[in-house]
């Protein structure tokens, strides 16, 4: 069984287009936007659920059922959805009715003098996957930016990447509007700050890609010492903005890439007990089951 590890912009253009445009990273900057209906192929397959390397915004019309990390959830009407190049995902084929539109990206594309901050985006520090069901009056905002950008992308206006990134700019903040506020940290007093430095910390040690990847945290004590804060100063602001405490964080992220890695690559489970740092695989079997209820080798036949 072949590793799956992440699908590249490449990879993608390979299967919808059989071919890679060669202007693709010099004339375009690795952004492009299509309409759903134009791109769907016969006997399309289901799409494998694992993380891609660009990030993807679907604007969908019809029902179906997405993957987003280990939720599956239902859209029916029209969706908008966001998908960030850490979090696997996939649907269900799409069926002949489906309409709609979505636009794909690398970061690289908000680089240089374009500051959209793609990774720190509170869109995707939601406690919500980053899907939303559109009113009609949201929808049409919606399609009238994605007309905009295939009108610009067909177009030979010398500034048109310019507009785009305003398109898509545009997209990202209508839809953290519409999230509700108490989802959101609001980093205004010590506690606060402290807890993002924290979740800060703890997302940057994922995605793991490589065996040769390894926590360089797993205990609270390691996060405060990196921050230069006591341990339980920082057990103290975590547990009081977010509920949760310091452990329950770690504990949770750790376990849902286990989740991932057992279930999207062939590693084993002794290697993914090491790459999460556990030298002891019954000590990881022991961590897994209190965390999901089942042990890791029932989980990968799930």
């Amino acid at each position: 069984m072949q590793i799956v590890k992440m699908e590249s912009i490449e990879e993608f253009y390979k299967y919808k287009f059989n071919k890679y445009p060669e202007n693709l990273h010099n004339t375009i900057g690795q952004f492009n936007v299509f309409q759903i209906e134009n791109r769907m192929r016969k006997n399309e397959e289901f799409p494998i659920h694992i993380r891609r390397n660009f990030f993807k915004i679907m604007l969908f019309s019809g029902e179906n059922t997405f993957r987003y990390g280990n939720q599956n959830i239902k859209v029916s009407g029209n969706t908008l959805l966001f998908f960030h190049p850490n979090i696997p995902y996939s649907y269900q084929p799409l069926s002949a009715i489906t309409k709609g539109a979505f636009c794909v990206f690398k970061s690289e594309f908000f680089q240089g003098n374009y500051k959209l901050d793609l990774d720190n985006l509170s869109l995707f520090k939601s406690s919500n996957p980053p899907i939303f069901k559109l009113s009609k009056t949201s929808c049409q905002e919606v399609e009238n930016l994605f007309s905009k950008m295939l009108q610009e992308v067909q177009g030979d206006y010398i500034y048109k990447y310019d507009l785009i990134r305003n398109y898509v700019s545009e997209l990202y903040f209508l839809a953290m509007k519409w999230i509700p506020p108490e989802n959101f940290f609001q980093y205004g007093d010590a506690s606060k700050r402290i807890t993002m430095i924290f979740t800060e910390l703890l997302e940057q040690q994922f995605p793991i890609q490589y065996k040769s990847d390894k926590l360089k945290f797993r205990l609270p004590n390691e996060y405060a010492e990196k921050m230069f804060v006591h341990v339980n100063y920082l057990n103290r602001c975590v547990k009081k903005v977010t509920g949760k405490t310091t452990s329950q964080h770690i504990f949770e992220r750790i376990g849902t890439e286990a989740k991932i890695l057992l279930k999207h690559t062939d590693w084993t489970i002794s290697e993914v007990s090491e790459t999460l740092g556990f030298g002891d695989p019954a000590h990881f079997n022991k961590f897994f089951k209190k965390q999901t209820g089942i042990n890791p080798s029932s989980f990968k036949l799930v």
